[in-house]
């Protein structure tokens, strides 16, 4: 495939958790005489929404209509993460749960590399959780595909029950899974797990033949289409019931996996909501995985670079 099809038709509903990813760059020169750390002097700053409004922003790039649902605290964190999701031309339905602060995740940057990561988490309220099911019946008529981004921060707790809506719908259902219990994701279209958390699931396989096997019975009972296993340098498999699909890893070279699963359940949620086969779908996420790694931080692929790489490749 040359060219990345027209998008702006794919409507795409994205509920999951959301958080806000903070980034302080600076300089490190020296050791700390309180303590055996290194100091850093921050020079700059950075603010980029992470989590599902990740895929939201991923999903968009690609030229994608998107609506995002989730829950944020009444703080500044989720005002700023409000802001910074609307300024990319996506649909914000963001209930406010005054009893929790945002989910923020605080990284320290010296010489390109991490130094320390804090999180700011605490599970949103019930009634919280209820209102957003409420206004989800509604948004979910508005779209065809329906991207459930599970960060295991409690956003997800009616996801049972959000899967059975948007199935009698007729919708695509994606799922991007999280802890060792898959049977809440049962009636998913496609679930994207990566390859540790394949692991926590299926337990360790000794070769390709017995991880096929392992994925089609996970496949199987969870009811789904298919099964996408992202494998960082070993690229992707799709699982289907007609056998299994493998593609190579795209990256030049690279520099920051985070976000790279994000971009994955975008790019297949866009393209199915565009129209494509699973297949085609999988080699334009398999691009775009590809881009994102390049860069630092949760990044998106943008349309034209997905393009100039499905043409260079």
């Amino acid at each position: 495939m040359k060219l990345l099809p027209d998008l702006s038709k794919a409507r795409l509903l994205v509920v999951g958790d959301v958080m806000l990813d903070r980034y302080w760059f600076g300089e490190v020169s020296r050791i700390s005489p309180e303590a055996p750390v290194p100091v850093v002097k921050i020079e700059r700053t950075e603010e980029r929404p992470g989590g599902a409004s990740n895929v939201a922003r991923n999903a968009t790039a690609l030229g994608a209509r998107v609506t995002l649902l989730s829950v944020v605290g009444d703080d500044e964190a989720g005002a700023r993460l409000r802001e910074l999701v609307e300024a990319e031309n996506i649909v914000a339905c963001l209930h406010k749960d005054a009893s929790i602060p945002t989910t923020v995740k605080l990284r320290v940057i010296g010489r390109q590399q991490q130094l320390l990561r804090i999180d700011f988490e605490t599970l949103p309220s019930h009634q919280t959780l209820a209102d957003k099911l409420a206004d989800f019946e509604s948004l979910l008529a508005q779209c065809d595909v329906l991207v459930l981004s599970d960060y295991g921060k409690g956003g997800l707790a009616h996801i049972e029950k959000m899967i059975e809506l948007a199935r009698a719908a007729g919708k695509i259902i994606l799922v991007d899974p999280k802890g060792d219990d898959y049977s809440r994701y049962h009636g998913a279209t496609v679930v994207t797990p990566n390859r540790a958390e394949m692991r926590e699931v299926v337990g360790r396989w000794k070769d390709e033949h017995d991880l096929t096997e392992r994925a089609q019975a996970l496949r199987r009972e969870l009811g789904a289409q298919a099964l996408l296993l992202t494998r960082s340098e070993e690229g992707m498999s799709l699982y289907q019931d007609s056998g299994v699909l493998h593609e190579a890893a795209k990256a030049r070279e690279v520099f920051d996996v985070s976000g790279a699963g994000d971009t994955v359940i975008a790019a297949l949620a866009a393209m199915l909501g565009g129209g494509a086969a699973l297949p085609q779908a999988m080699h334009v996420a398999n691009c775009a995985a590809g881009i994102v790694v390049g860069k630092l931080g949760t990044a998106v692929a943008q349309r034209e670079e997905v393009q100039a790489a499905l043409v260079q490749d």
